[in-house]
């Protein structure tokens, strides 16, 4: 269901049923879940028009207001992980959050209070912010080829959590990581390869999938996946002591998880 703000009305499309499918963690079972389109009945939102569109009202739309110093402050990193995950539920069922961005830019001008920060891929096919059914001034969204930290990462996430007030760390990778791929191969080519350094340690632990040890073995991907992120996760603590106290005094929290390309879902690592 795609959901377009114009001016007074939302204009809602249904879409086809689609077929999602994903291999789960390390057994290589396939399975296919089927969702079917969505339908809004219009005697509930608004007229159907002739084009097959339902228009909805303004004064019926959800809008989530940009949060405030107060609203922040009183979030635990518990509560900032479970707005996080449940925005990922909307996402998979495309029960997206209807937000008017030109009200959220004007209110976010003056200041911002974000939630979480989020270190992700570089990879257009993970939309941080729609992944997680989050707005303008939400998360801080931090990006590098293959979710690796170094100093300049290290910086960003001080400055969100301890200057910003964010309360989660959040590692994100995602499946047919390029970056990932390029690791497990040893590509070279310019800067790429030194880049890939960073990424080198994961692929070395990455012993228990079966099969070639190349990016063509997907179980082998998402082991490398998974472990990158955990490397990074520990690099976070182990490599700035004001996240590590942070962390110990229960300010903040980090967390890992993976991007499933193929149903959206964001599988988070325990």
């Amino acid at each position: 269901m795609v959901l377009i703000l114009k001016r007074d009305y939302i204009f809602v499309w249904n879409i086809k049923t689609i077929i999602m499918r994903t291999i789960l963690n390390s057994i290589g079972i396939t399975t296919t879940i089927f969702m079917t389109s969505i339908f809004i009945p219009a005697t509930v939102f608004g007229q159907q028009s002739k084009e097959g569109t339902v228009e909805i009202e303004r004064s019926r739309i959800l809008v989530e207001d940009v949060l405030s110093e107060e609203e922040q402050a009183a979030l635990t990193p518990l509560d900032v992980f479970n707005s996080l995950a449940a925005g990922n539920e909307r996402f998979v069922s495309s029960d997206l959050t209807a937000r008017d961005h030109s009200m959220q830019i004007r209110e976010s001008a003056e200041a911002q209070y974000p939630k979480a920060i989020v270190l992700s891929c570089v990879d257009s096919r993970v939309p941080v912010e729609d992944v997680f059914d989050k707005g303008i001034g939400d998360i801080f969204v931090a990006r590098v080829a293959g979710n690796f930290v170094n100093d300049d990462i290290l910086g960003s996430m001080e400055f969100a959590t301890k200057i910003a007030g964010a309360k989660l760390i959040l590692v994100l990778g995602h499946e047919n990581c390029g970056a990932i791929h390029a690791a497990i191969d040893g590509a070279e080519l310019g800067h790429i390869t030194k880049m890939l350094v960073n990424i080198k340690p994961a692929v070395d632990i990455s012993t228990k999938s079966s099969g070639p040890k190349s990016s063509k073995n997907r179980l082998l991907v998402h082991e490398v996946s998974e472990n990158n992120v955990r490397i990074n996760m520990e690099k976070i603590v182990k490599e700035s002591l004001i996240l590590r106290t942070m962390v110990e005094d229960g300010e903040i929290a980090i967390k890992g998880a993976v991007y499933d390309m193929d149903t959206g879902v964001v599988n988070f690592i325990k």
